[in-house]
């Protein structure tokens, strides 16, 4: 399965709940850092049970896949609830299975004023 495969069908399984098959894309030593709250999860037992475990109602959306020689970085729609989040996780695998994962949560603000008008909002 190439890189862009593996990103896709990890988040189809996320998304559908289906952690035996999600498991299996992942690296038994996986290592899954979010750099904002500073969490570290290691290992595919736990990587599972910290997805699986997560609260709410969420659904995934995925809006693109990049991949290329071992590298990859997913853009993706994550909905809990009432609220709309982006993500972005940039994935390394090797073997056919997930290596490690950075997993990044901007939130959206508000730009600075500009004299010139020559950016649109949408």
């Amino acid at each position: 399965m190439d890189g862009t495969a593996l990103i896709t069908e990890y988040w189809r399984t996320c998304e559908a709940r289906d952690w035996e098959a999600f498991g299996a894309l992942v690296a038994p030593d996986i290592v899954y850092r979010e750099p904002q709250t500073r969490e570290i999860v290691r290992g595919r037992e736990d990587y599972v049970a910290f997805n699986q475990t997560y609260p709410g109602d969420w659904h995934i959306t995925v809006e693109r896949v990049i991949a290329h020689d071992g590298d990859g970085v997913s853009w993706t729609t994550v909905v809990v609830g009432d609220e709309s989040m982006t993500g972005l996780c940039f994935f390394r695998f090797e073997d056919g299975v997930i290596t490690e994962i950075d997993d990044f949560w901007p939130e959206p603000y508000e730009p600075p004023a500009r004299e010139v008008p020559v950016v649109d909002r949408y």
